[in-house]
């Protein structure tokens, strides 16, 4: 069956759509208060606490995909075709595609930063303005994270059949040290009925 009859797969495409969630609730802590520091700063710490972390990871040890809801997929029981998948995520393109998202998501939060006097919020005391402010730099992290692992994913999507052919599995004693993997390690990740394609 095709790789990409991958749940999982899809599964974290699907994470797209938290983002603009994420970049409201970010406009929401950016229009808290008036600025209480320069702008450039704002923005660089905005950014950094969002940014920073998440492209660190996927640089250092991608986000091992075979994982959802704080559960995770035992290594030794991924098979070929999942480890090919690994292999394609952990690649020196998709470090260059990491950079690139970054890059936008960034330029977003400037649009953002930009916009955020009209969306005031009357509601809170201008003293909250660092509170608003680490409130957009966890949520820009979210946003960060829910758009860099769909990116991920979106490149394996877009393998050709030939090309996956020929990838070499990740090797499994490899995964646990080369992958950030979250959560508690489980045998069977999804039901029978959805997963039974990847078994050996």
């Amino acid at each position: 069956m095709s790789f990409r009859s991958e749940p999982m797969l899809w599964i974290h495409l699907s994470g797209l759509a938290v983002v603009p969630i994420c970049l409201d609730v970010c406009l929401l802590g950016l229009a808290v208060g008036d600025p209480v520091l320069p702008i450039w700063l704002e923005v660089a710490l905005v950014a950094a606490m969002g940014v920073v972390p998440v492209v660190w990871m996927q640089l250092q040890r991608p986000f091992y995909i075979f994982a959802v809801l704080a559960i995770a997929l035992k290594q030794e029981k991924l098979t070929t075709q999942q480890r090919q998948i690994l292999s394609l995520i952990n690649t020196r393109i998709n470090k260059v595609l990491t950079i690139l998202a970054a890059v936008l998501l960034v330029t977003v939060l400037w649009q953002l930063y930009q916009i955020a006097p009209v969306v005031a919020l009357t509601l809170f005391p201008r003293e909250w303005r660092i509170l608003g402010l680490l409130l957009a730099g966890c949520s820009f992290a979210f946003a960060n994270l829910f758009f860099q692992i769909p990116v991920s994913v979106m490149r394996v999507l877009v393998t050709s059949d030939a090309e996956f052919a020929a990838i070499k599995p990740y090797p499994q004693e490899n995964i646990a040290p080369d992958f950030t993997i979250l959560g508690l390690q489980v045998n069977q990740l999804l039901p029978k009925l959805v997963h039974t394609h990847t078994e050996n």
